[in-house]
């Protein structure tokens, strides 16, 4: 089954809702990182978000980056979602090994620690959007509802899932964003809280076998939720060697004329993908004639 996002309202236009399965989106970035179970949690909860919000964006080009900075062993993450929730994304630290929470799950918030989220849009003004909280948890949901809460002051609720199998892959992944909407009646914000209370988690949900719109049909009952329009989403890295000799360039001509001195072809890294772009001396010694103007 492919990944998708599923947007809907409820209660008259007053609540904005999401549900994502991500299974394979986030097994595609596990396998091209090579995530042990807990960083393949964290970084597979941080794709879902930003898959969801990326949907969220209303132009084309616009692009969404979550980025987390913590004082734990996995040291950050970071994930770029454009309008059509394509998503790519890397962990600092591939291999975390710690030892499970006492409820049996993975301590995603252990691997984090303490630290700092930047959530950066990009959508085609001057300068980006750049809003900032401090990990409340580091379970991400968490630390996301509180950033939707402070930074854009939309009441919010946030849940995300990963479940890792025995082999290491990903059984299954996706989340929820339920939003108020401004001028959301008190009745209707008392109806949702009551609703989150009893929900199991999404982690469950998604064990069940409950798709997208069974995720939304639960979160909202009672509340007349409508199915908008479904969203595919997907790993989806667009490094090109164009780009990789940019940055290249970027890193002085010092350090390329080092590398030409080596003699040997060079191989760089795309964080995001883990494809390797090679560049021969000569193309070294081209990129430094194009760096000089000649």
């Amino acid at each position: 089954m492919k990944d998708y996002i599923v947007r809907a309202t409820a209660c008259n236009n007053q609540i904005r809702a999401f549900a994502a399965t991500t299974t394979n989106m986030v097994g595609e970035a596990r396998e091209k990182h090579n995530t042990s179970p807990v960083v393949s949690a964290a970084l597979g909860r941080l794709m879902t978000a930003a898959s969801i919000m990326g949907s969220m964006l209303k132009n084309e080009k616009d692009l969404i980056t979550l980025q987390i900075r913590g004082d734990g062993p996995i040291k950050g993450l970071v994930v770029t979602a454009d309008a059509k929730a394509n998503v790519k994304g890397y962990p600092y630290v591939p291999i975390v090994d710690l030892p499970l929470k006492e409820n049996g799950k993975l301590d995603v918030s252990g691997g984090l620690g303490n630290g700092i989220m930047n959530i950066i849009k990009d959508i085609g003004l001057k300068d980006p959007y750049v809003g900032q909280t401090h990990l409340v948890s580091g379970e991400i949901a968490e630390d996301l509802t509180y950033y939707f809460a402070t930074s854009e002051q939309v009441p919010s609720a946030v849940g995300l899932g990963v479940l890792v199998d025995r082999d290491y892959s990903i059984k299954h992944s996706g989340g929820f964003i339920i939003q108020l909407l401004p001028g959301a009646d008190e009745e209707v914000i008392i109806k949702l809280e009551e609703r989150l209370k009893v929900l199991p988690s999404i982690t469950n949900l998604m064990s069940e076998g409950k798709t997208p719109e069974e995720v939304l049909d639960m979160l909202l009952e009672g509340m007349e939720p409508q199915i908008l329009e479904k969203i595919p989403t997907k790993f989806q890295c667009n490094c090109t060697k164009e780009r990789v000799e940019k940055a290249l360039i970027s890193i002085g001509k010092k350090d390329i004329k080092e590398m030409i001195d080596e003699g040997e072809t060079i191989e760089l890294n795309c964080h995001f993908c883990n494809k390797k772009y090679y560049f021969t001396v000569d193309e070294l010694q081209e990129i430094i004639s194009y760096a000089q103007g000649e």
